[in-house]
């Protein structure tokens, strides 16, 4: 539920569209609805811009579908659902709530579109060292994109061949933000800094050879950038970097 919702719902309160009944029983599970073994919170749209999205590891497909299931009994907000870090069996419970649910298999991402619309201003560059990096580099595309953001992704411009980085640079100078997904030594982020105006969000992966440390390499490596408009997430982290992303986007 955004501001928007609430705005609409008293609107048509006011003008008789609605009955006061009617009002409350869509107001019924404001702020959060129980059950059991989760709280939704389903009045994080109105107080951060975005639905609550869910985290599917750990979780059971039951458990994700009993929580898409409490999202889309909302009648006022008609935010898009999203999942994180999800699988096949998750996918077909919620698909089986609305079949319009999509399944980004190399990033884990689950997608129940519903007409959310674009709030954001401009577009989210997404940029990727490596192949290997892709599956973040996906998370953070869909999760931009079903924050309700304009995204698109360039692959593979790493710093062993910046030639292929480049090649794009137009689009770098076009994007509002731009998140920069590397692995190894995570060069490929200072490198994009020094090239652009906008806010450039890191996300270290996990990519590399023993010596990267899981991604801890490319972490202290993008943490020490010399680009000052660089800021880092977390190792593997596409989805907090579209978060941040969206935040500024829509600014």
């Amino acid at each position: 539920m955004r501001e928007g919702d609430i705005r609409g719902l008293l609107e048509q309160l006011k003008s008789g569209g609605l009955t006061v009944e009617q009002a409350l029983e869509r107001l019924r599970d404001l702020p959060f609805e129980d059950l059991g073994f989760a709280k939704i919170d389903h009045h994080r749209g109105l107080r951060q811009g975005f639905a609550e999205v869910i985290f599917g590891r750990g979780k059971t497909p039951e458990q994700v579908a009993a929580i898409v299931r409490g999202m889309l009994r909302q009648k006022i907000a008609k935010n898009n659902i999203l999942i994180t870090r999800a699988d096949r069996r998750m996918y077909q419970a919620v698909r089986r709530l609305n079949s319009k649910a999509k399944f980004h298999p190399l990033s884990g991402a689950i997608v129940v579109p519903r007409g959310g619309g674009i709030s954001g201003k401009g577009t989210i560059l997404v940029v990727s060292a490596g192949t290997s990096d892709i599956p973040v580099a996906e998370e953070a595309l869909v999760s931009a994109q079903a924050l309700g953001n304009r995204a698109t992704a360039i692959y593979d411009v790493g710093v062993a061949g910046l030639h292929r980085l480049l090649e794009s640079r137009k689009d770098m100078t076009e994007a509002r933000v731009i998140i920069c997904v590397a692995g190894m030594e995570g060069a490929l982020a200072s490198v994009v800094g020094g090239l652009v105006s906008v806010p450039v969000i890191a996300v270290p992966t996990s990519v590399g050879y023993g010596a990267s440390f899981g991604g801890l390499a490319a972490l202290l490596a993008m943490l020490n950038s010399c680009a000052s408009n660089v800021s880092v997430v977390n190792i593997d982290n596409g989805f907090g970097a579209a978060c941040v992303a969206s935040c500024i986007n829509r600014l």
